[in-house]
C-alpha cells in the first residue's frame, strides 16, 4: 500500500506533510482535494479510520462553515458531510492514510507517527525544526 495525503496546496501545513512524505523516498499519491471533491463513502471511511467526527474534521477558520451556520453545535454529522461534499474546503487537512494508519495531520509532526522511518532534521517552511516523536 502507498502512502496517501489529501492535500491543499495552498496549506502550509499540507505542504510541510508533503515535503516529509516525499523525503520518505516511498511510494506517494497526492489528492488535492479541491480539485477532485468528496464522496460521502469516502469521508465516513476516512474519519471512521482516523477516529474523528465530522464535527472533529470541520475546518472552522478560513472556510465558509461560520456563514454556514456550521458552527452551531446541533448541527447533525449528516448536515456537516452534506456541507462537506459541497465545500471541499470545509474538510481540515492534510489527512493522510499510511499502513499504520490514517491521521488528520495538525500539527504537521503528527504525520511522524504514521511512518517507519523519517529524515532527521526536517525542517518546516517557516525553519523551524520539525520535533520528531518522543
Amino acid at each position: 500500500m502507498s502512502i496517501v495525503i489529501h492535500h491543499n496546496p495552498a496549506c502550509g501545513t499540507s505542504r510541510n506533510v508533503l515535503a516529509v512524505l516525499e523525503a520518505t523516498g516511498e511510494p506517494l499519491t497526492v489528492v488535492e482535494y479541491l480539485e477532485t471533491g468528496w464522496t460521502r463513502p469516502q469521508l465516513q471511511a476516512l474519519f471512521a479510520a482516523a477516529g474523528l467526527t465530522p464535527r472533529d474534521a470541520l475546518r472552522t477558520s478560513k472556510s465558509p462553515a461560520e456563514e454556514l451556520g456550521l458552527l452551531d453545535p446541533a448541527v447533525s454529522d449528516d448536515a456537516l458531510l452534506d456541507a462537506m461534499l459541497e465545500h471541499p474546503v470545509l474538510v481540515n487537512r492534510p489527512i493522510v492514510c499510511t499502513p499504520k494508519g490514517v491521521r488528520l495531520c495538525r500539527p504537521s509532526e503528527a504525520v511522524l507517527d504514521l511512518l517507519d522511518s523519517y529524515p532527521e532534521g526536517l525542517t518546516k517552511e517557516d525553519g523551524s525544526l520539525m520535533l520528531t516523536p518522543s
